[in-house]
């Protein structure tokens, strides 16, 4: 008995700094985050919204424009990124039987400045026709605070 009496006392004494080192942690304040709701944008090509057609002579005035994005209060938001594709016209021979047949190829790439560069707008001038079609895509955008943000697809079909 006295020696169970021994064992609960040096357990005691041994437990006693052990416990005293415990620190006290501060109340964990939970993250709070704002609530952003993001402005609705309009992607404009001169003075081309949305999308629409237009006749060769204004789409290749059009393709040496900036790509401007706005919102409804016309705030003018920075172009973080886009894709363009021209999707053009062309015909192909089968090699057997030479028939010739009309085709489509697209064409894209992905661009951080506007307008596009000067190579793609002397190529796109020079090889426009009727049907084919200016298509920009996967607009993201940056506000005043640096947040990113998609504005709407623009897409330019050539009469």
């Amino acid at each position: 008995m006295l020696l169970i009496h021994i064992l609960t006392f040096f357990l005691a004494i041994s437990l006693t700094p052990l416990l005293a080192q415990i620190p006290k942690l501060a109340p964990v304040k939970p993250v709070v985050f704002q609530k952003f709701t993001p402005p609705k944008l309009s992607s404009m090509l001169g003075i081309r919204s949305d999308s629409g057609i237009v006749y060769i002579e204004e789409a290749q005035q059009l393709i040496k424009l900036p790509l401007n994005i706005t919102d409804d209060k016309k705030n003018v938001y920075t172009i973080s990124s886009y894709q363009f594709m021209y999707k053009r016209r062309g015909v192909t021979e089968d090699e057997l039987t030479g028939k010739v047949s009309r085709i489509t190829s697209s064409v894209s790439d992905l661009f951080k400045a506007s307008p596009l560069p000067a190579l793609w707008i002397n190529i796109l001038t020079e090889q426009m026709r009727a049907g084919e079609e200016l298509y920009f895509f996967d607009i993201v955008v940056k506000d005043t605070q640096d947040r990113l943000m998609f504005s709407p697809e623009l897409r330019i079909i050539i009469k």
